[in-house]
């Protein structure tokens, strides 16, 4: 049997700070709104790239560290996995722009759009492919965002935004390494958040542009049980999936937008809060990349051990939910 292992992870933030304090100003227009959403989602500040960087460039150091922790180079590649929905361009692929930068010449690429739950559904195929494609051995997945340069500054969602990239090395051993993993969405929720002009729906025009139909835009809140109950769901579901209870996963990492959330759903699983971390309070809400970014911290921080069950729910716009579960070997 070939089982996906994470060998290595590595994660980016980028240098320009942007506080709280900063949007207060700039959202002058919508008093009290930020006070609310600091209370809510716990975030303080997050952190944004130079004017002239793409979401490539966060993945690209991102994917730099993860090979040096692995200990691999970019010639070692076979695969390149890149979630986002903040891409360089509508197309060509992001993954595949990311190929070129890091020079990984040998390697295939593709790009994952499930938007904040990119980076569970990434490894989940790169484990897949690792488990079933004996040609293949070392994998990179990654997940970047960079929403702020899509977002109208003027408006409220912007206070979310905040740049980074996450990443992780994956190679095939006789280990497990992955487990199981589960999917769930809701397309009646399609048009609650989004870019809704630039697509086939409607290509960006003149009349888009000025009407702001180019930029993200949060249409509608979400319910809290999407997250509240959906969590709890796939959680279970992934548990079902790989022969394993809850009670036994020693660390579980979700999509990084609003603590309360978190700490309900690991409370309401029966879990400690401390198998949980959070990273939104100082990275802000980093998207399709938070998961791999809050990864990433609480390896370094000791958070996570060899041996320990390791479970990453994401969630995002659409919507979309995945989760991945890992035995930890490194």
């Amino acid at each position: 049997m070939r089982y996906g292992n994470i060998i290595g992870t590595g994660a980016y933030l980028p240098e320009i700070e942007i506080t709280n304090d900063m949007l207060r100003e700039q959202l002058a227009h919508e008093p009290g709104f930020v006070d609310k959403m600091e209370a809510s989602t716990g975030i303080r500040k997050r952190w944004y790239a130079p004017e002239g960087w793409s979401t490539s460039d966060l993945a690209l150091k991102a994917a730099e560290k993860a090979l040096a922790d692995a200990g691999r180079t970019a010639a070692d590649l076979d695969l390149i996995i890149l979630g986002t929905d903040s891409p360089d361009y509508i197309t060509p692929a992001t993954s595949v722009v990311l190929q070129d930068k890091l020079g990984a010449r040998k390697a295939g690429t593709f790009d994952v759009g499930c938007a904040c739950a990119s980076f569970p559904t990434g490894l989940a195929i790169a484990s897949g492919l690792l488990a079933t494609n004996g040609n293949l051995k070392t994998v990179l997945v990654v997940g970047a965002y960079m929403m702020h340069k899509l977002a109208d500054p003027k408006d409220k969602s912007i206070f979310f935004y905040g740049d980074g990239a996450g990443a992780a090395i994956l190679e095939a051993s006789d280990k497990p390494g992955f487990i199981s993993s589960a999917f769930q969405a809701d397309g009646s929720y399609a048009k609650y958040w989004g870019i809704y002009a630039g697509g086939t729906v409607e290509p960006a025009s003149e009349e888009s542009l000025r009407e702001g139909r180019t930029v993200v835009h949060s249409v509608k809140g979400y319910p809290p049980e999407v997250n509240e109950e959906g969590w709890q769901k796939l959680v279970r579901n992934v548990a079902a999936a790989g022969n394993f209870k809850v009670s036994e996963i020693d660390h579980i990492l979700f999509t990084q937008v609003r603590r309360k959330t978190i700490e309900l759903v690991v409370e309401a699983l029966g879990l400690p809060k401390e198998h949980s971390h959070c990273i939104m309070e100082e990275q802000g809400y980093t998207g399709s990349a938070c998961v791999a970014m809050a990864l990433d911290e609480a390896r370094k921080l000791g958070k996570i051990k060899p041996g320990n069950l390791v479970v990453m729910v994401g969630s995002g716009v659409g919507y979309n939910q995945a989760a991945a579960a890992f035995r930890w070997q490194i």
